[in-house]
């Protein structure tokens, strides 16, 4: 069965590696997977090409959809021929049902939404259209997959169709995502960092829904009361040539505290080597794959309760309310006040709930159950169209 994954960008974030850690595990006995990626082939296409599987890239630049894209689209998705169309994230969810409209043999399409909707109002232009699209368009899908609960409960409040969705949660591989004291070591003395000292993460892109403002402020209080604590930032333009980001560091006088290392494939190491990651979102994150990641790695997180993530944490760490460096920064607090076996303790018990309810292999399992369900109904409605029209036949004779 030949599945294909149309997604809006192969750049590393954490819906685009939720779909390279989904195909490392499909069965690839039963499902033939292909990706086209409406933009290039990013930073995670050459991944999914390292696993044999085809990856088309349409060059649409972000946001900007043009005839020439939309017929490359087309003429991409019929010289394929699937049996099933996964879009995978907004644009990537339209563009599954725009290639399907010209395609003759119309195909099962099923969407996925990885973004939570706090206000519509505080989306970007583009996104607001394509939510609102998504209304009018949703009860077309054989189904529509969100990865978090919260998320499927704004949608169905603005309108999306309740009776044909579903929550497949975001996957952890906890055999990849494991506790490294050599890991540990060797990133602190890289850092130059004293094997003690306290060490506070934040792991993802800069993004305005991100508020990396919001963690440094926090960094800055904690700074006041604990001056031994350093702070760790990782990810896509998130290192000393973001100049509004450097700019903040310096005005709050903690830039010896704080290390931007930029976009790193090593997301294991650095979780290894934190006592605390923190998710400090403002808006839209519906399962951040970060805060499982560093869970699975046994370490404890406090996050803003955005999307699912306070779901995720359970009582493994803190939850606290978005754009509040206050709640950030007193929840860090609390973390270095109940010590260290304290915390090592809320880290196993991280570790066991992501293997209880999070593991990757079930959520693949989730998809592999869908597509066979999809194609089931598929073949059911072929037969029972050629019996019609068989009885059709008989009739006229």
């Amino acid at each position: 069965m030949k599945v294909l994954y149309i997604t809006t960008g192969l750049y590393t974030g954490g819906a685009e590696v939720m779909l390279y850690q989904l195909l490392t595990r499909i069965n690839r006995a039963k499902f033939s997977p292909v990706v086209l990626s409406l933009m290039n082939n990013g930073t995670i296409g050459e991944r999914i090409q390292s696993l044999d599987i085809p990856v088309y890239t349409i060059d649409m630049e972000p946001g900007k959809p043009t005839l020439v894209a939309a017929w490359k689209l087309i003429r991409t998705v019929n010289q394929i021929k699937p049996d099933i169309i996964q879009g995978w994230m907004y644009q990537g969810n339209m563009a599954a049902q725009f290639a399907n409209l010209f395609n003759f043999k119309k195909i099962p399409v099923i969407w996925c939404i990885h973004h939570s909707i706090n206000s519509l109002k505080s989306e970007k232009i583009l996104t607001q259209i394509l939510i609102k699209l998504g209304i009018l368009l949703s009860k077309l899908n054989y189904k529509v997959v969100f990865v978090s609960q919260n998320s499927k409960k704004q949608h169905e409040i603005l309108g999306y169709y309740r009776d044909n969705t579903c929550v497949i949660p975001n996957g952890f591989d906890t055999l990849h995502f494991q506790a490294s004291q050599e890991q540990k070591c060797k990133l602190r003395s890289e850092l130059s960092l004293e094997p003690d000292t306290f060490l506070i993460g934040l792991v993802c892109r800069y993004h305005p829904m991100k508020d990396h403002a919001n963690f440094i402020k926090a960094a800055a209080l904690l700074s006041q009361k604990f001056p031994h604590a350093r702070f760790l930032l990782a990810g896509r333009d998130v290192d000393y040539s973001n100049q509004s980001l450097l700019q903040l560091i310096q005005d709050l006088e903690i830039r010896n505290k704080v290390y931007l290392l930029g976009e790193r494939r090593d997301t294991s190491n650095i979780f290894s080597a934190l006592d605390v990651l923190s998710v400090s979102s403002a808006y839209g994150e519906a399962f951040p794959l970060v805060i499982g990641e560093a869970m699975s790695c046994g370490i404890p997180c406090v996050v803003t309760n955005v999307g699912d993530s306070g779901w995720i944490v359970g009582n493994t760490g803190r939850v606290v309310e978005p754009r509040n460096p206050e709640a950030l920064a007193n929840a860090w607090q609390d973390l270095i006040a109940i010590g260290l076996e304290a915390r090592q303790a809320l880290g196993k018990a991280a570790r066991e709930r992501i293997i209880n309810y999070f593991s990757l292999a079930n959520v693949v399992e989730q998809y592999e159950k869908l597509y066979l369900e999809v194609a089931g109904k598929t073949s059911l409605r072929k037969m029972v169209s050629l019996e019609t029209q068989l009885q059709l036949y008989a009739s006229k004779e």
